[in-house]
């Protein structure tokens, strides 16, 4: 059974979070000490290059996959512990997701209304007449309603994707889950898909992760994580200000990210412009750390 709340416990909870692939003998770590924590009512997208365990993450965290050692928490749920039924009930009743491919999300021979009252009925979250109500409102919410009475094969690639999360959040989840939502989308779609996330996180709370392999998807949202290497490495953090003059100013601030034992790893940017490699040279100042090129590393003496 799922442990009680905690007081003001995040939505996401990852913790040294491990996931080990066996294969004909080869190990292949795709977690390796993974942490990440979301506080109920964020969005926030994690990006990555291929390979570096943004799409493992989404697996653990949707309760299709199980990690190999550390914690991961879900709307209340430990991931590590659950047993089948209790697994059921979170997948069906505690978090949404969405794929990139919209013939995972929409079955093809319903209607956009009925995929959305189809999820409920499966739930159980709902009888007949509020199934309707519910379906109104989570079309009005995605702007769908000329999509209503379509099936998958009539809707524009935004279409589907608006429905496919109108179908993700039907049962009210509190986590609501994307693995790249906008990867079959040219750039205008895109944006309608992320505007239509941002005002489903907006007006219902729900607490939104976006899993994407595209940077300009961290434009969208006040944070982004990135991960490298099965590890979470830097955070960005957009914040928008009014001056007196009544001007927006947008400013974005980088973090890195350091784990239980002290390790951290420098973006990639920053390693190239200095030409950092093998190590460097630490420098501990009354409030900072300095890190510098080791010249003695790159001419070999």
């Amino acid at each position: 059974m799922t442990a009680p709340a905690v007081l003001n416990e995040p939505d996401i909870l990852c913790t040294d979070l491990v996931r080990i692939y066996r294969s004909h003998g080869v190990e292949v770590q795709a977690l390796q000490g993974l942490n990440l924590r979301v506080e109920p009512g964020e969005l926030v997208a994690v990006v990555g290059s291929s390979g570096s365990g943004k799409s493992t993450l989404l697996t653990i965290l949707s309760g299709i996959d199980r990690p190999t050692a550390g914690g991961a928490r879900v709307a209340g749920h430990d991931l590590a512990l659950m047993g089948p039924r209790e697994r059921v009930g979170f997948q069906r009743r505690q978090v949404g997701f969405v794929w990139q491919q919209a013939a995972r999300n929409l079955l093809p021979y319903l209607t956009a209304a009925e995929n959305i009252a189809a999820v409920m009925a499966i739930a159980r979250t709902a009888g007949p007449r509020a199934r309707v109500r519910r379906t109104d409102e989570v079309i009005e919410l995605l702007g769908v309603g000329d999509a209503r009475d379509l099936r998958p094969v009539r809707m524009s690639g935004a279409q589907q994707q608006r429905v496919a999360i109108a179908v993700a959040i039907a049962n009210a989840p509190r986590v609501l889950l994307a693995d790249e939502p906008t990867g079959e989308l040219d750039d205008a779609a895109s944006s309608d898909v992320l505007a239509a996330m941002r005002t489903v996180n907006v007006e219902s709370g729900v607490t939104t992760l976006i899993v994407t392999h595209d940077p300009s998807v961290s434009q969208h949202v006040r944070r982004t994580v990135q991960i490298r290497d099965g590890r979470t490495s830097t955070e960005v953090l957009r914040t928008m200000r009014v001056d007196d003059e009544g001007e927006e100013h947008h400013t974005a601030e980088e973090f890195a990210v350091i784990d239980r034992v002290g390790r951290l790893q420098l973006p990639d940017a920053y390693v190239t412009s200095l030409g950092l490699r093998d190590r460097v040279r630490l420098g501990l100042e009354p409030d900072q750390v300095t890190v510098r090129r080791d010249d003695r590393t790159h001419d070999g003496s």
